[in-house]
């Protein structure tokens, strides 16, 4: 009896020793806090999960590494929030985004955008020069877009890239439907611009369906007057592009090879157009208008005979983006197909 109990005794201690040797073994493999003993960890949730460096885990999540269209890498955001992309607003309102400041020429800003970017600050590009580093850097951005590498020279890019990541397009306008793609990618909108790119190409469509019994076998020139004189502008660009690569309406042999081309009394009788429509930028080619449309030469012309000169609005119609081609599209279908 005295045997049977002393081996009881024996067992039961080996069971407490393997026990006791269990539970360190677990508290021993319990993650906790860098440097810190896993006795002295506060008790975490059933839901905790491993702990890891916060910073190195935001910048993994958060920013990605692209190259421009010049070639310079840059890191951005995934989804920026303080966006200066000046002369992109047009798309950028298209996408729901709303920049830390707007384009302008002088105090002029686009006049057509500001339904959605009432009480964004201008900033201006006179003379076609951009702002300063200073008034850049007050505007505090995570990302510069500059549309056209012209906006890059002399040093600017440079400057620019030191204030916050800057991405340049050689010429963003010349694209437009490939440059809204790399926009919804750098801003991580790609569904937002797929959709505006549907939507219109729909309103393309739809129009040309009602334009056609009009334009079918016809041509149109796109005459924009300024302070400096008139030129046609060509089917590489704002309303020209519109008419010609959108709406399929054929263009002068004067700007079937060139992106544009001056205007003079003597010129006039070679715009071989049915249709003609005439900007008169910022109101500082009126003179110009006059001189132009009060000569017989002018007036002998079969557009003008039959009526078909439009003026149009220089808000939009100099514009290069989905809203500003949608309006010049309402415009030509509304004038000639009286819709």
């Amino acid at each position: 009896m005295k045997k049977i109990s002393v081996l009881l005794l024996m067992m039961l201690l080996a069971a407490s020793l393997l026990v006791a040797c269990g539970t360190k073994t677990e508290a021993e493999n319990e993650p906790g806090e860098a440097g810190v003993a896993p006795s002295a960890a506060p008790a975490a949730s059933p839901s905790a999960a491993p702990s890891r460096d916060p910073e190195s885990a935001a910048e993994t999540a958060e920013t990605r590494v692209i190259t421009d269209e010049l070639g310079h890498d840059l890191t951005i955001p995934a989804k920026p929030v303080k966006v200066f992309a000046p002369y992109m607003e047009d798309s950028l309102v298209s996408l729901g985004v709303k920049p830390v400041a707007q384009w302008a020429n002088g105090d002029a800003v686009q006049e057509y955008l500001q339904d959605k970017l009432g009480g964004v600050p201008g900033i201006s590009f006179t003379g076609g020069l951009p702002p300063s580093p200073e008034a850049v850097l007050d505007l505090a951005p995570d990302l510069i877009i500059l549309h056209t590498a012209h906006y890059a020279k002399d040093g600017v890019y440079e400057k620019y890239s030191k204030i916050a990541p800057t991405y340049v397009f050689n010429n963003a306008a010349g694209d437009l439907k490939g440059s809204i793609t790399k926009l919804g990618e750098l801003l991580g909108r790609p569904a937002e611009a797929e959709l505006a790119l549907q939507a219109h190409e729909l309103k393309v469509k739809e129009a040309k369906a009602k334009l056609a019994p009009y334009v079918e076998g016809k041509k149109a020139a796109l005459i924009n007057f300024n302070g400096k004189g008139m030129y046609l502008i060509g089917g590489n660009y704002f309303g020209g592009y519109v008419l010609s690569q959108e709406l399929g309406i054929g263009k002068s042999k004067l700007v079937e090879t060139e992106n544009s081309a001056d205007v003079s009394l003597e010129i006039v009788p070679q715009i071989d157009a049915d249709y003609i429509f005439t900007i008169n930028y910022q109101g500082t080619g009126s003179a110009f208008i006059q001189e132009l449309t009060g000569s017989p030469i002018w007036k002998s012309m079969p557009a003008a005979k039959a009526g078909h000169v439009y003026e149009v609005s220089d808000k939009y119609w100099t514009g290069s983006g989905l809203i500003a081609y949608g309006k010049i599209i309402d415009d030509v279908v509304r004038l000639l197909a009286h819709e």
